[in-house]
């Protein structure tokens, strides 16, 4: 893996800072994310399966503290990736507003689309989270030889 010189990075960490597209491009190959909400004053994150229509992250729930809090304000749902061997990987944070999915054709559509639930119960309710602002970074290879596993756990 070589590192591209090319990119923008962050002045302070030297992350590199990824497009709007190479964000969607990873996040859209991610099995699982997570999703931020605040509910009784407190920020909590859980974990959800999604997918994508458009740039709009796409989920489905139930009734309980998920979608109380995606209901009363503003959500961030992050996905990521990491190789512990090699110190790199990359995280996309998309923020935004929830909604809840009513409208019968427009679920119809959404039903072909590649999600299903990963926990038994059912998920009657649509979220689509329609991003204001996505941004990503890519932590860079910094060296040619990986920390041996064994010298990770003694540091």
């Amino acid at each position: 893996m070589v590192a591209d010189l090319s990119k923008p990075r962050a002045e302070r960490t030297a992350l590199e800072v990824l497009t709007q597209r190479e964000c969607l491009r990873l996040a859209r190959a991610c099995a699982l994310g997570r999703l931020a909400v605040v509910v009784g004053g407190r920020p909590i994150v859980l974990p959800v399966n999604f997918t994508f229509d458009g740039s709009a992250v796409v989920l489905r729930t139930d009734e309980g503290t998920k979608l109380e809090g995606a209901r009363r304000g503003p959500v961030a749902f992050e996905c990521d990736d990491i190789d512990p061997t090699y110190h790199t990987g990359w995280s996309v944070l998309i923020s935004g507003d929830a909604e809840e999915v009513r409208d019968a054709q427009e679920i119809a559509r959404l039903e072909r689309l590649p999600l299903g639930p990963w926990c038994d119960g059912p998920k009657p309710v649509w979220l689509r989270i329609r991003p204001h602002v996505i941004t990503g970074r890519r932590i860079p290879l910094h060296g040619s030889n990986p920390c041996p596993p064994s010298q990770e756990l003694a540091s």
